[in-house]
Parts: C-alpha cells; sequence; structure tokens
C-alpha cells in the first residue's frame, strides 16, 4: 500500500511511523486508521524491525478525529449511503479507533510512543495500546469526547483504567479537559518528558537497547505474557502460560546463544525469528501436569 497519510522507514532494526497530516495537525481519518494498520501488518511480517517509534509530524501528535464533515462526523450510519439506502441506520458499526488500537494491542514488536504535541481523542487513545509513552514537555492530552457529546472509544474503557487506575481515568474522561504533559506523566499515562529537541533522540536510545541486546522472540512472547496475563484471575494461569513459554524458548537457538554471548562477553546474535520461530503457547491450560 502506498501511504499518503503517515510516513515509514526502517533503519538498523527500528522502524519509525510517522502520522503525517501536518496541515491538519495530523487529525486521524478512516484512511489513516487503514494505512496504520496496514502498516502494523508490515513491521509483524518484517523480521527486520525490532522496535516500532510511532510520532507525529509537525507541531502535534494528533489533535483527533478529523471534524472536517462538521455535525455529522461522528454519525457514521447516517453517513453511510449503503446503510441509509437498505434501512440499516441502527446497525451497529466497529469503531475505527478501535480496530487500530487492537490491531497495535496485536502487534508482536515493541510499540514506543515519542509524543511530539498535542494528543487529543484518538490521538491519546491510539497511545493506550502502545508499550511506552514518552512525550515532549509541549505535549498535552486530552481525552475530550465528554465535550463532544460521545463517548471514550479505541477500547481505551478498557485500556486507560489499567494503566492509570479507574479514579485517574474516570476524572479525565470525566472532564474532557486538556491537560499538560507533566500531569500525564504525574498521573502515570507517560513514562517520560523530554525537551522537544531531545524526544526522538530519547525514544531511539531506548529502542537502541532494545534491539541491540534482546531476542526478538522473546520480546514478543514477553508483550503477549503481560498483556494476556492481565485478565487471568490467579497466578496459576500465569505460571501455566511463563512454564510453556520457557520450555518452548529454552529449546530454541536463542537461549544457547544468550547464555553463550554472555559467557563470551559480546553482542548477541539471535538466529529465531519472529515471523517463522514464534511459539504458540496458547492455550495453555490443557497440559496434563497442569491438571
Amino acid at each position: 500500500m502506498a501511504y499518503e497519510t503517515i510516513q515509514y522507514a526502517v533503519e538498523d532494526g527500528i522502524a519509525t511511523l510517522t502520522l503525517n497530516r501536518p496541515d491538519r495537525m495530523n487529525a486521524f481519518t478512516a484512511q489513516m486508521m487503514l494505512e496504520m494498520i496496514d502498516c502494523f501488518d508490515a513491521i509483524d511480517a518484517d523480521d527486520a524491525v525490532k522496535v516500532v517509534i510511532v510520532t507525529g509530524a509537525g507541531r502535534a501528535f494528533c489533535a483527533g478525529a478529523d471534524l472536517g464533515s462538521g455535525g455529522s462526523t461522528f454519525d457514521y450510519a447516517s453517513r453511510n449511503e449503503d446503510a441509509r439506502e437498505s434501512g440499516k441506520v441502527n446497525e451497529i458499526y466497529r469503531d475505527g479507533g478501535g480496530r487500530l488500537t487492537l490491531r497495535i494491542h496485536d502487534c508482536k514488536k515493541p510499540v514506543i510512543a515519542a509524543v511530539n504535541g498535542a494528543a487529543v481523542g484518538i490521538g491519546v487513545t491510539m497511545q493506550l495500546a502502545m508499550d511506552i509513552r514518552m512525550a515532549s514537555t509541549e505535549a498535552k492530552f486530552g481525552f475530550v469526547f465528554a465535550r463532544r457529546g460521545i463517548t471514550p472509544e479505541a477500547a481505551s474503557s478498557w485500556f486507560l483504567p489499567r494503566l492509570v487506575g479507574m479514579q485517574q481515568a474516570l476524572e479525565w474522561c470525566y472532564t474532557g479537559r486538556v491537560f499538560p504533559a507533566q500531569e500525564a506523566k504525574d498521573g502515570g499515562l507517560v513514562r517520560s518528558l523530554h525537551a522537544p529537541e531531545d524526544l526522538l533522540p530519547a525514544a531511539r536510545a531506548l529502542a537502541r537497547e532494545i534491539a541491540d541486546n534482546t531476542a526478538p522472540v522473546s520480546v514478543a512472547l514477553t508483550r503477549q505474557l503481560m498483556y494476556r496475563g492481565a485478565g487471568f484471575s490467579h497466578p496459576m494461569e500465569a505460571h501455566r502460560a511463563d512454564s510453556r513459554a520457557i520450555q518452548f524458548r529454552g529449546a530454541q537457538g536463542d537461549a544457547k546463544e544468550g547464555v553463550t554471548s554472555f559467557l563470551e562477553k559480546r553482542l548477541p546474535n539471535y538466529p529465531n525469528k519472529v515471523s517463522s520461530d514464534l511459539p504458540d503457547i496458547w492455550p495453555h491450560w490443557e497440559e496434563p501436569q497442569f491438571k
């Protein structure tokens, strides 16, 4: 797919996905959603990609949904000619932001958000499915949905309370106010704040640490274990998954290379590939030793 609303580049194992509608403050559109989903498909298929950085062009990260359609912006059914003609105006359509965040959630590579400016609406909720959020001191955030007469989207009702706690999530969503980067950090939404000129170098330095030192298959499995484990009802479920994962990995070449490179005091050269060697440890609960 040729991209018009985003830019994508890969250099030395680090992919950079840049939202690229700077004249519209990178406002989110259906085309941007489809292009970002396609880009994450390409990321998962490319073993040269070890880490992903998502940022915005110009002075904004993403100013939310493009409101060019005016008052009908969020009236999806009434703007769909097929739905009007068929009379299916009450049919429930999948939220575009949620389609994107679920794709990011399923990504097999670590995803770092480098929030360079305003991040409002989908501009902030898309970040919730990313693993680490770093922000410019000039960034601003806003879960503004109630101020637009709608509700939180992009599966943010699942992600946000898990990241910052229920009380903080509700305050930000109830008020719908735009708040500064320092409040985002204090509330647990972002990991660190950086001067604008230092943001991308800091994100790349973190990405470099991951790309140069860790086994991509191990990182992919760790991502799955953490996110899926968030829904486990008992630590025994995590024990089952951990045991299956480490059994698979211990028998693969990466484990041998990890130990050997450590003993030889050199950087590792992991042989296993995410595209072909990522073991399927799910479901894990049928293993007889755990009965």
